[in-house]
C-alpha cells in the first residue's frame, strides 16, 4: 500500500491525541487565569482554546475530504482538507495571536499584580506535561513520515497539513507555556505587572509567526501542488513496462488530498495500431497504475506523439526545461 494511505490513520490518531490534550489544558488554564488574573495565562488559555477548535476543524476537513465524488464535484472533495487547514492557520493568526497581543497591551496599560502565582506554576507545569505528550506523539509521526529528508524540507514537501500543523501547534504551545511562566515569575518577583503583559505580547508574536508559516504551506496545497516526484517516476515506469506498444511521453500530477492524486499521462502509440489495441493497452496500464498506487483516484491517459506532448508543455510552462519536474522531456 502507498505511503500516503498508510499514514492517514496515524495522522488522524495524532489529531485525536492533540484534541484530548488541548481539552484538558484549556480547562486548567482558564481556571488559573480566572484565579490569578494573569494576562499571560489568559493568553495561553485563548491559545489552547484556539488549538482545540483547530483540531476539530482538521477532523472535520478530513471527514469532508473522504467523501465520494459526485456529479457536482467529479474529482472529489479532497481539497476540503486543504481549505480547512488554511482556515486553521487564519484562526491561529486572528484569534490566537490577535487576542494575545490585545490582552498584553491592555495589561501593560492597566496591569494588576498576579494573585497567588503558585497556581500559575502548577497549571503551567501540568499543561507542559499534557502538551509535551501530544508533541512527542506528533513529532514521532512526522519524523517517521519524513524519511531521509530534513525537517524543513519535509515540511515544504508534505502533502498532509494535519501532520505538521499539530506538530507546530504543540511546539508553539510549549514555547508559550515557557513564556507565560517567565512572565509570571518576572511580574511577581520584580513587582512589575507590566512584564506579564509583555509575555502575553511575545506569545502573540510567536503565534503570528507560526500562523504565517502554516498559512503559506496550506495555500500552496490549496491552489494545487504536484504530487511527490517518486510517484510520477513510478507511474512512468509502470506505463513503459506495461505495454510494449506504447512509449510514455510524460505525466502531470496534482495533489488533491494527502491520499488523493489526479494524474494525466501522455502515451505515444505506433501510427498503424488499431483503436481497439490502443484501448486495451490503456485499460491495462490504468489497471496496473491503480493497483500500485490507490491514491491515484483520477487518471487521464492521452494518446499523442512525443512532439505534440513537448509542444503542449512548452505552451503551458514556457519551455520544456522549465516545466514541472514530473514531466518527461
Amino acid at each position: 500500500m502507498s505511503r500516503a494511505l498508510s499514514t492517514a490513520s496515524s495522522t488522524k490518531r495524532v489529531v485525536y491525541i492533540a484534541l484530548a490534550g488541548n481539552l484538558l489544558v484549556t480547562a486548567t488554564k482558564f481556571g488559573a487565569a480566572l484565579w490569578t488574573g494573569s494576562s499571560a495565562m489568559l493568553s495561553e488559555s485563548v491559545h489552547s482554546l484556539v488549538d482545540t477548535s483547530n483540531e476539530l476543524l482538521l477532523l472535520y476537513g478530513m471527514k469532508r475530504a473522504s467523501r465520494r465524488p459526485d456529479a457536482e464535484h467529479p474529482i472529489g472533495y479532497g481539497r476540503e482538507l486543504y481549505f480547512w487547514s488554511f482556515i486553521v492557520a487564519l484562526q491561529v493568526f486572528a484569534l490566537g495571536a490577535g487576542v494575545s497581543i490585545y490582552e498584553g497591551i491592555l495589561h501593560m496599560r492597566h496591569g494588576e499584580p498576579i494573585a497567588n502565582p503558585a497556581v500559575n506554576y502548577i497549571v503551567l507545569g501540568l499543561a507542559f506535561v499534557f502538551d509535551g505528550a501530544s508533541w512527542w506523539v506528533s513529532f514521532r509521526q512526522f519524523r517517521a513520515a519524513k524519511g531521509d529528508m530534513g525537517y524543513y524540507e519535509a515540511l515544504r514537501s508534505s502533502k498532509d497539513p494535519p501532520s505538521f500543523m499539530v506538530l507546530f501547534e504543540d511546539t508553539a504551545d510549549l514555547i508559550g507555556i515557557v513564556l507565560a511562566a517567565l512572565g509570571t515569575y518576572a511580574a511577581s518577583s520584580l513587582k512589575l505587572p507590566v512584564l506579564d503583559g509583555v509575555a502575553s505580547i511575545l506569545i502573540g508574536v510567536m503565534l503570528a509567526a507560526t500562523a504565517s508559516l502554516l498559512a503559506r504551506e496550506s495555500k500552496s496545497l490549496l491552489i494545487g501542488e504536484r504530487a511527490d516526484r517518486g510517484l510520477s517516476d513510478s507511474i512512468l515506469r509502470i506505463a513503459e513496462a506495461a505495454s510494449p506498444l506504447s512509449r510514455a511521453n510524460g505525466v502531470l500530477t496534482v495533489q488533491l488530498a494527502p491520499d488523493q492524486v489526479l494524474a494525466g499521462l501522455s502515451l505515444q502509440f505506433p501510427p498503424d495500431l488499431r483503436a481497439t489495441q490502443i484501448e486495451e493497452s490503456v485499460i491495462d496500464i490504468e489497471r496496473q497504475i491503480r493497483a500500485s498506487h490507490p491514491e491515484v483516484v483520477t487518471l487521464f491517459i492521452k494518446p499523442q506523439t512525443d512532439a505534440t506532448w513537448k509542444e503542449a508543455i512548452r505552451r503551458r510552462f514556457g519551455s520544456v526545461d522549465t516545466g514541472p519536474r514530473d514531466t518527461r522531456a
